[in-house]
């Protein structure tokens, strides 16, 4: 049996019961995402990853993660530094900066107005 496609791709695709959004969405609001794991705490790169994934994301490749990082990085609203690796490489922490709090508020605000918007409630 084939799947129905839908505008978003097949059914399977937005099934949210198993946590599988359409990757269009996530990259879409990943700034957003990144801002809110490192809202709760600095942290390392494959940590935030896997606390998305914890969150219902699907795996984020590094090919994905670290741009998405080093670009907010860049934006002025995360830090860095490096950690002592314990019997291995160091690892960068990133942590958000003030700019980086704002940022995230005023993200957080937009996405409030556009789910009213898109859903009418």
């Amino acid at each position: 049996m084939t799947e129905e496609p839908t505008i978003l791709g097949t059914q399977e695709a937005i099934d949210t019961d198993v946590g599988e959004f359409p990757q269009v969405w996530q990259r879409a609001v990943l700034p957003l995402r990144l801002l809110t794991e490192l809202g709760k705490g600095p942290n390392y790169g494959y940590a935030v990853a896997a606390s998305m994934v914890g969150h219902g994301f699907s795996r984020v490749k590094g090919a994905t993660l670290y741009p998405a990082l080093s670009k907010l990085e860049l934006d002025g609203f995360l830090s860095t530094s490096w950690e002592d690796g314990q019997g291995g490489p160091g690892r960068k922490v990133y942590q958000l900066t003030e700019q980086g709090r704002e940022e995230l508020q005023r993200l957080e605000h937009a996405w409030s107005a556009f789910h009213v918007q898109v859903t009418g409630r």
